[in-house]
């Protein structure tokens, strides 16, 4: 059916939605990576600095570092400077909808596995 779908798109129309799907996987690609979902996790309530991101999950600072400026780059966090501190925040908190979904998909997956666990 999708295929069906595609043959009525114009090429305009096929350009946008190859170039939309290439968007969502770049997306997709910065959510990748178990640090920066923590990070993100962090950054649920408010802005914190790269060393109270580090203090709470425990992890070398250049690692924090290099994960928020992919998170930058995908403009998930954005940065704000105050005095000698620089803040993170996320940019958009629809993301963490989106993170709590996956985590909802992730555990209804996991009861699936439980259950033919269980029948075994």
């Amino acid at each position: 059916m999708v295929v069906k779908k595609m043959r009525g798109l114009s090429g305009r129309q096929k350009l946008a939605s190859a170039r939309l799907a290439s968007f969502k996987a770049e997306f997709f690609k910065a959510l990748a990576n178990p640090l920066r979902i923590r990070i993100l996790d962090q950054l649920r309530m408010h802005e914190l600095t790269v060393s109270e991101i580090r203090d709470q999950l425990e992890v070398e600072l250049p690692n924090v570092s290099q994960q928020l400026a992919i998170l930058k780059s995908k403009n998930l966090v954005v940065a704000r400077k105050q005095g000698n501190n620089i803040y993170y925040s996320c940019v958009d908190p629809t993301v963490f909808k989106l993170l709590d979904v996956a985590k909802q998909i992730f555990n209804n997956h996991l009861v699936d596995i439980q259950e033919a666990l269980r029948q075994l």
